[in-house]
């Protein structure tokens, strides 16, 4: 089932649920990439998640903000964790969703003091980067996870990496070299690299005609497909 609600920021938010919820169903806040405003383009990777049995949640956010779209991210993670109670919560992201989720796995330091990120030491159960960069400063946290690794020392926590060997926008290497990086630093990371490109991994296909990211159901998008849910739900514990 999905339902739509409106964050504090008045973004909204779409809410995908499994048939049963218990207050310990894991949660998954889920961010779509650079474009603005494109929830609807990971429906069918959370709705796929949700049918396993997790609470998915796909929040709007705005790249284009003067602070590309950071204040929008943290707010979604404040309305996630407060949703969330007891529960695990695994953030994950697509393209430069990506880098924001991996970001809040690497900034904060082992004695939990709070980076920039502002979340006052708190830190996901695992994060899921799905086709993204981590060379560039992450939306969430104004630093390279790249850089985090190299400069700080942070608590290990699972990641799980989805890159697709076609991907053209974000070279597969960006992904490759985070898992060397993060198993150099003793982290539990694992990388799965379907024959997809950059919308495959989350079941799509770029449209010129519309400009955005729309279902697809071709050989790259299930194979990407697959492989992301399978992440997601290795991240939730559901696999």
């Amino acid at each position: 089932m999905i339902t739509e609600s409106v964050l504090p920021n008045g973004k909204t938010l779409d809410v995908h649920t499994p048939d049963v919820c218990t207050p310990l169903t894991p949660t998954l806040l889920l961010w779509h990439g650079v474009g603005p405003d494109e929830r609807d383009v990971l429906r069918p990777v959370a709705q796929a998640v949700a049918a396993a049995g997790a609470v998915v949640l796909v929040p709007d956010w705005r790249s284009d903000e003067p602070d590309g779209g950071r204040a929008h991210l943290l707010c979604s993670l404040a309305h996630a964790r407060e949703r969330t109670g007891i529960g695990p919560l695994v953030v994950a992201g697509w393209s430069a969703g990506a880098g924001a989720a991996v970001g809040l796995a690497t900034r904060l330091t082992a004695s939990g003091s709070s980076g920039s990120s502002g979340q006052g030491g708190w830190r996901p159960s695992a994060v899921v980067g799905i086709a993204g960069r981590y060379d560039v400063p992450a939306r969430t946290t104004g630093t390279a996870p790249l850089d985090d690794l190299a400069t700080r020392t942070a608590d290990p926590l699972p990641v799980h990496l989805v890159h697709g060997t076609d991907d053209v926008p974000v070279d597969i290497r960006c992904s490759r070299e985070l898992a060397a990086a993060l198993h150099g630093h003793g982290w539990p990371a694992d990388l799965k690299e379907p024959a997809s490109d950059h919308a495959g991994v989350i079941m799509g296909a770029y449209d010129p005609t519309v400009q955005r990211v729309v279902p697809s159901g071709s050989a790259a998008a299930v194979a990407g497909g697959e492989a992301t849910v399978s992440a997601l739900l290795t991240a939730l514990s559901l696999r």
